[in-house]
């Protein structure tokens, strides 16, 4: 098959897609009804609550291990941060979380629901708790920045950690997102129709072997004559030995005319 070839299936192709549109746009609304609708009714939404806390020393230590931090290793904060992260994720703490908190929680269970990031280029960190009620994402945030300093001062010593901001109820959930997921089934419905549509036009063989009306031989064979046609006998309305008078009349037991 040559470039031009190529080209002209390709114009095809698109003509096959653009008489399908209205099935393309169909399917995919289809696909954006379902993903809203599992989304509604199946999928539980999840709240986050977030509380920032700083580093607040120029040197700590660590059993036997003294460290000093320099202004430049101060202001992004990576040992301390990293050794306090290390530190809220101990089974101890996060024990001491669940039962001031008054929490049914494991502390593998609490672990999962819990995120500890530093903030870029600055000594602070950010402790965000996700949960299916969101009082009580704001009350673990809000316990662990009271637990979290006490643990920290009996571990590393010269430590300080203060709060930045307290952890507030969140009024909105944070997943999942009614907009994305339905966004998602229009594109997977969209793409399911059109893969559909393509792979039929490709392993249709009629495309290329069957003309299916004079208005297409004439269209793909100009310089030809259309010298006759062969009527369809099932729809045509002339009464003879055509199909549509055969049942018309012959199933009333009336006699099939010649015309």
């Amino acid at each position: 098959m040559n470039n031009q070839e190529f080209e002209i299936d390709l114009l095809k192709l698109a003509g096959v897609l653009w008489k399908k549109i209205l099935v393309i746009l169909l399917v995919a609304l289809i696909g954006a009804t379902v993903a809203f609708g599992y989304t509604f009714f199946f999928i539980t939404p999840t709240y986050q609550a977030t509380v920032s806390l700083y580093v607040n020393n120029s040197s700590f230590s660590v059993g036997a291990s003294n460290f000093t931090i320099s202004g430049a290793e101060l202001s992004t904060g990576n040992r301390l941060v990293t050794t306090y992260i290390f530190v809220l994720r101990s089974r101890t703490t996060l024990e001491d979380v669940i039962a001031k908190a008054g929490l049914r929680y494991s502390a593998g269970g609490l672990s999962g629901m819990i995120t500890a990031t530093p903030v870029a280029d600055t000594a602070a960190f950010n402790v965000t708790v996700t949960s299916t009620s969101p009082t009580e994402a704001e009350l673990i945030a809000n316990t662990i920045a009271t637990v979290l300093p006490d643990r920290i001062s009996e571990i590393v010593d010269g430590s300080s950690v203060r709060v930045v901001d307290y952890a507030i109820v969140p009024s909105a959930r944070s997943s999942p997102s009614f907009t994305t997921n339905t966004l998602i089934g229009l594109a997977i419905g969209a793409v399911l129709a059109i893969g559909l549509i393509v792979l039929k036009f490709l392993i249709d063989e009629r495309n290329d072997v069957v003309i299916h009306s004079a208005d297409e031989l004439r269209a793909m064979y100009p310089d030809i004559t259309v010298l006759a046609l062969i009527p369809d006998m099932r729809l045509s309305e002339k009464k003879g030995y055509y199909y549509s008078s055969y049942y018309a009349e012959g199933k009333k037991g009336g006699k099939v005319s010649n015309g």
